[in-house]
């Protein structure tokens, strides 16, 4: 598993209310196989969440005449994502608490990188998730899980006929001929 799940004001009670706990580990689970190693991850995530029900409510806009859409939604629980760069934290949260204050939501979901630059004076991405929540408090009020996944690097299998490499999932990876 490699990725760690943080829940902040009581996120955790609302999932297991709306049973939603196990469909969300499952999902998280998944989203973990299916993105782990992944070249082209913003289509993967989609159809994912699209195999895992999150993409069924129709209408996944949170703001009237606005193209704004979350990745997924599900009874009353939104789910938005950027996994490149953690430091979208600010835009998803926001985003999360537009709805929740026009009471289109009752909690949020987050998925984020883990991966920062190794030159980074903030220490670890987990401490920064639990940092950067008590600090935009009360600006940041809703309930919501945030969830920090390490996907790797994507893997590529090099063809020199092609002259550039192409990805492979680790089942495809030839063995290297001795």
């Amino acid at each position: 598993m490699s990725f760690q799940v943080f829940h902040f004001r009581e996120s955790d009670r609302i999932l297991k209310e709306k049973r939603l706990d196990k469909d969300f580990q499952a999902t998280m689970q998944y989203l973990d196989d299916v993105l782990t190693g992944s070249l082209y991850r913003r289509e993967l995530l989609r159809e994912a969440l699209k195999d895992m029900h999150w993409r069924e409510n129709g209408c996944l806009n949170f703001m009237e005449g606005r193209r704004y859409q979350f990745k997924g939604f599900k009874k009353g629980v939104a789910l938005e994502a950027n996994l490149n760069f953690y430091e979208f934290i600010l835009e998803g949260l926001f985003r999360l608490q537009v709805a929740f204050d026009k009471g289109l939501i009752e909690a949020g979901i987050l998925l984020l990188t883990a991966k920062r630059s190794e030159k980074s004076p903030y220490g670890s991405s987990a401490r920064m998730v639990e940092e950067d929540l008590d600090i935009l408090y009360p600006t940041i009020s809703l309930p919501v899980v945030v969830v920090l996944f390490d996907l790797g690097e994507p893997r590529f299998m090099h063809d020199p006929e092609m002259g550039s490499g192409f990805p492979v999932s680790k089942e495809e990876e030839a063995p290297c001929p001795t």
